[in-house]
């Protein structure tokens, strides 16, 4: 049993002990939304990403993230056991066919569980695969957080693409220093932010992301899903979702009512964040 499913039966036992760690087209030309850009179909589809940045590998290391050459570390295991089933389904090799199985979104009930953290662990986790490639979106566009974590400075993004048809996904992506890992951020804040999200531009942009590379996942930092409606609607496009508890403070009537706000998607996991202990974790010394 995954530490995920772990951590979903003692959510349903009501046991608070863990490990820490629809669519909407434009109707207007005159709307600033409604770009007559035709859904990414003049993109050039294979040009090379523009950008490079340094994480300082160091630093994260030092905040208790995971890095690729940090060795087993107690977080460093727990994501292993995190990301394995998530590939299996990215990659059709689970119980069945998932559409959009690549495109996983890490999400919270409300702000401060630690779905950066996770996004960001588990991101770098997957980078350490032999075989796949990662691209990490900073989906949570009113309150970017993940360029800021990585010690890195705002940049176009995610925002700026769905309003700029001039603007093609290899202007905004940045190449890293773990070579496997690229990020998409968030961009310009928008007040139309959830429509744009809702939009076929956003639609096409997600296909063209999910299938232009056979090898790649991409995980979204997503909005918290009680205060604003941008997750939902971000979630309807995902194969799989994780779902970010909080232990010891995120109420059983918070989850509920933030996983109704996800159940258009099938896929859904929990992963309790920030506990003092967890059943099997003082295994992890006998490696």
């Amino acid at each position: 049993m995954s530490i995920i499913e772990k951590a979903a039966g003692k959510l349903g036992q009501k046991k608070v002990e863990v490990t820490p760690l629809p669519e909407i087209k434009a109707k207007s030309l005159n709307n600033p939304i409604s770009k007559a850009h035709d859904a990414l179909g003049a993109r050039t589809p294979d040009r090379q990403i523009q950008k490079r940045v340094e994480i300082n590998l160091t630093q994260l290391h030092h905040l208790g993230m995971v890095t690729p050459d940090q060795g087993k570390t107690l977080v460093a295991e727990e994501f292993r056991l995190i990301k394995r089933p998530l590939i299996k389904n990215a990659f059709n090799q689970g119980a069945g066919p998932i559409k959009h199985g690549n495109l996983i979104m890490v999400t919270s009930s409300l702000p401060k569980e630690g779905k950066t953290f996770c996004a960001i662990n588990l991101a770098m986790s997957i980078a350490m695969e032999m075989d796949h490639t990662v691209l990490l979106v900073d989906a949570d566009v009113a309150r970017p957080s993940v360029l800021r974590t990585l010690g890195l400075k705002s940049e176009t993004g995610l925002m700026d693409i769905l309003l700029d048809d001039k603007l093609d996904l290899a202007d905004v992506m940045l190449k890293t220093n773990v070579e496997t890992l690229s990020i998409l951020p968030a961009g310009k804040s928008h007040k139309h932010a959830t429509e744009l999200l809702a939009s076929q531009i956003m639609s096409s942009l997600l296909d063209e992301i999910a299938n232009r590379y056979p090898d790649r996942i991409v995980i979204f930092d997503s909005p918290p899903l009680l205060l604003t409606t941008e997750a939902s609607v971000l979630a309807s496009h995902m194969g799989q979702i994780i779902m970010v508890v909080e232990a010891e403070t995120t109420t059983q009537h918070a989850v509920k009512d933030a996983l109704r706000q996800i159940e258009t998607c099938a896929n859904i996991n929990l992963v309790y964040n920030k506990a003092k202990a967890f059943p099997g974790g003082n295994y992890y010394g006998y490696y």
